[in-house]
């Protein structure tokens, strides 16, 4: 079993960043993915951003593509959500997953694909 715990939430200005961490323990596995969903008031859970075991390999939704980054570092078990220029419709509660994965270079963009989850961090900008 895998616990992933989120950090970095908060109330942000529109405009401004935030970086958003989650660090996992427990179970170990050869490769696992890690990705960032987000859900927000009366929404369905969305795919934000993911991030291959290699590091090597990243997607976006279209929605934040060029506003936000996500790397990882191994060595902490913990991976990064960096957001800039922030939009009200970013307010949500984010949530980090991770997956084992048979390839290094391999992440998935669908939540159905994700095995463990975390609490949840909110993200709330303000206009």
């Amino acid at each position: 079993q895998v616990q992933l715990v989120e950090s970095g939430g908060g109330l942000v200005q529109a405009g401004g960043s935030l970086r958003l961490s989650c660090a996992a323990s427990g179970r170990t596995f050869s490769s696992y993915a890690m990705a960032w969903f987000r859900q927000a008031p009366g929404k369905e859970r969305e795919f934000v951003a993911a991030i291959s075991w290699s590091g090597g390999n990243t997607g976006y939704a279209d929605s934040v593509k060029g506003r936000f980054t996500i790397s990882r570092d191994n060595a902490k078990n913990t991976v990064y959500l960096q957001m800039n220029s922030l939009k009200p419709e970013d307010t949500a509660v984010y949530y980090c997953a991770a997956v084992n994965t048979r390839y290094s270079g391999s992440y998935y963009s669908t939540d159905r694909e994700y095995d463990y989850w975390g609490q949840g961090t909110q993200v709330t900008v303000s206009s």
